[in-house]
């Protein structure tokens, strides 16, 4: 496949090639698993109706979808795309199912992102997980999104060790609330 050119993030910027999902047809990293092709991200018309509806309804408090807005690396604008969180008890993760795609970007540059979903509205900082953390959150994700499978190399029958290994490709970022990571840095503060 011919490279096209550059190509530019949402918010302006020139992204380098290791900034956008570009892995398909690789064989599984860990060698287990298959070596089924693996769907390249690209926003299509389609992509853009689909997040449309999401935007509406997660607007509407209806459906599994939030709002996540981020502050642009090198605009400074706020951009708001639509986003299934992973949620087990108080914990809530981010996935990035598409790669590190201009969300990725501006949430990694910013230390934290506002999520809305009705009239609920949060602040949070993130901590990117490390590939032991982020494989259990990544098979979870697989089963609650199930539009984004083509994009992953594991399958619904895969252990964890093979979403462990698609770490990398798939960030997932805690949401920790800005009221407690704030009140974590008052107590770290405040002992002798």
């Amino acid at each position: 496949m011919a490279d096209a050119g550059p190509s530019y993030d949402e918010d302006g910027g020139q992204r380098r090639p290791d900034d956008h999902a570009h892995f398909a047809g690789q064989v599984h990293p860990t060698g287990h698993g298959s070596s089924r092709p693996v769907r390249e991200y690209r926003k299509s018309r389609g992509d853009r109706a689909g997040n449309a509806l999401f935007s509406v309804l997660a607007r509407a408090g209806i459906g599994p979808a939030h709002l996540l807005t981020t502050r642009g690396r090198k605009t400074g604008r706020l951009r708001t795309t639509p986003v299934i969180l992973v949620v087990h008890g108080q914990q809530r993760w981010l996935v990035a199912p598409y790669g590190a795609v201009p969300w990725v970007l501006n949430a990694r540059a910013a230390g934290q992102v506002r999520l809305r979903r009705g009239r609920d509205r949060h602040d949070y900082t993130l901590r990117q997980l490390p590939a032991a953390h982020a494989g259990p959150v990544l098979q979870r994700y697989f089963r609650i999104a199930p539009a984004t499978r083509p994009y992953f190399q594991a399958s619904k029958d895969s252990p964890v060790a093979d979403f462990m290994a698609e770490a990398d490709r798939h960030p997932v970022f805690e949401l920790i609330p800005l009221s407690e990571a704030s009140a974590g840095d008052t107590a770290k503060a405040s002992r002798p």
